[in-house]
């Protein structure tokens, strides 16, 4: 042993430096090495223990020596626990963690999910009845939304996936901007360029939704890094599902995040199903949150149908992100109640019974309504009047969205260039000329004119 560690002097003067030459020079003499680490008066500070000396120097691992020949396997931990403040009889379980937030605050955010459902419901419907091409509903999933939407500073910045309507609804994005972007009608922000449910708005920093899996991912680490570098004090959240966890922009993004240390919450939702795929046959170790310390990453996994856990998790995460500069992977777990989308039937691949259990046994909505009665906040009347004001402010939305025409053809080429290029002037005159030659063949009444 003696010998191998003088042989190791060199990587131990570079790893620890405060050693000076004096000192190695005592150690390499001495016959009783343990005692010179320990008596030795060349340093003030307190010498490691010989073990400490004795580490692997390998870059890039934090390990120690093993003389077992032993396999790192998934099943012999126990999983990572979900962190919860209340029960499903809304009951604070520990009042240390109770985060108290006011009266008012938890009535809007009651309203929000509530409204929310109301309005997935309708919008739902006016799919069904083609009324709009296509429509995402987020039952079961409103407590993710809100919860982490509510601990966020208005100036953070979102980048989201498809499924985190509610947090635009608590940022300020009105009833008549949803249902005008999902009818593409000319008062949409978008002018119709977008699929339905594909929101984005500057003024609420919340960055264009896109269809395909996870490429918010890389593109939100990008924005934090500028948020670093520019010491705003802000930090970027990404929302994305377990599904899109699969995808590599998943996995380059949460490496880039890591080593650029960047102030970013990762927020998955992890509903139980990528469209049809249950979690066990997308992966075989202990869903999303275990992935985080294999990047260096600070990660916890919270109930995600507990709207309180859930702020207090996203609260604390941002504080992190935003103190210490690093990323931090939340997973909340929750349940997709509704289908992906109206393009999906989820009964051809889960059971009535189970989606009946999450509906009526661990709902977030039901939960928080079940808090605020135990606080005497709320109670049936309220309950009753409440809906019945939903669903006349939706409907009276819809009603005045579906009476809008569409935005004018020209909107289609514009907001490309500052100023319209020649060669787009020129299709779009194109385009123009041969719609009014062939009009009886294109709804030309259901747009406006330029």
């Amino acid at each position: 042993m003696m010998a191998a560690i003088i042989r190791s002097l060199p990587s131990i003067c570079f790893k620890y430096p405060k050693y000076n030459s004096s000192f190695l020079k005592t150690v390499s003499k001495s016959t009783n090495f343990q005692e010179t680490c320990f008596r030795s008066e060349s340093t003030t500070q307190q010498i490691p223990k010989l073990e400490e000396f004795d580490k692997p120097q390998f870059p890039g691992s934090q390990s120690r020596w093993t003389e077992k020949l032993e396999f790192v396997r998934g099943d012999i931990y126990d999983g990572i626990p979900v962190y919860r403040v209340m029960n499903r009889d809304g009951n604070i379980i520990d009042p240390s963690h109770d985060p108290k937030l006011s009266q008012e605050m938890i009535t809007r955010l009651y309203k929000g999910m509530t409204l929310l459902n109301t309005m997935d419901r309708i919008l739902y419907e006016s799919q069904r009845q083609g009324r709009i091409s296509f429509y995402m509903t987020s039952f079961g999933e409103e407590g993710t939304h809100f919860g982490s939407a509510a601990a966020l500073d208005p100036q953070d910045m979102i980048y989201g996936q498809y499924r985190e309507t509610g947090v635009l609804m608590y940022r300020g994005y009105t009833l008549d901007q949803f249902v005008n972007q999902c009818y593409g009608n000319k008062n949409d922000i978008g002018k119709g360029r977008q699929m339905p449910v594909h929101y984005g708005i500057k003024a609420l920093n919340f960055v264009s939704i896109s269809s395909p899996l996870a490429t918010q991912m890389p593109q939100a680490v990008g924005s934090a890094y500028a948020l670093k570098r520019s010491q705003t004090g802000l930090c970027v959240i990404c929302y994305f599902g377990e599904g899109a966890s699969s995808e590599g922009d998943a996995h380059a993004a949460l490496n880039f995040a890591a080593t650029l240390s960047c102030p970013i919450i990762f927020f998955c939702r992890n509903n139980g199903y990528a469209i049809s795929t249950p979690t066990h046959e997308q992966y075989k170790g202990d869903g999303i949150a275990a992935r985080g310390p294999a990047y260096g990453i600070p990660s916890i996994r919270v109930d995600g149908n507990d709207i309180l856990a859930v702020y207090n998790v996203t609260k604390a995460a941002r504080q992190l992100a935003v103190e210490e500069s690093k990323p931090v992977l939340i997973e909340a777990m929750t349940y997709r109640i509704g289908h992906h989308s109206t393009s999906d039937d989820s009964s051809a691949y889960r059971s009535v019974d189970e989606v009946r259990f999450w509906h009526q046994k661990d709902h977030p909505i039901s939960r928080l309504r079940k808090y605020m009665e135990n606080q005497k906040w709320w109670d049936e009347n309220k309950e009753k009047a409440w809906k019945e004001e939903t669903k006349k402010q939706v409907m009276q939305t819809v009603v005045k969205a579906e009476k809008l025409k569409r935005a004018p053809i020209d909107e289609m080429l514009k907001d490309v260039y500052d100023e319209m290029p020649p060669h787009l002037k020129e299709q779009l005159d194109a385009v123009k000329a041969h719609v009014e030659q062939y009009h009886e063949h294109y709804p030309v009444d259901n747009y406006e004119k330029a």
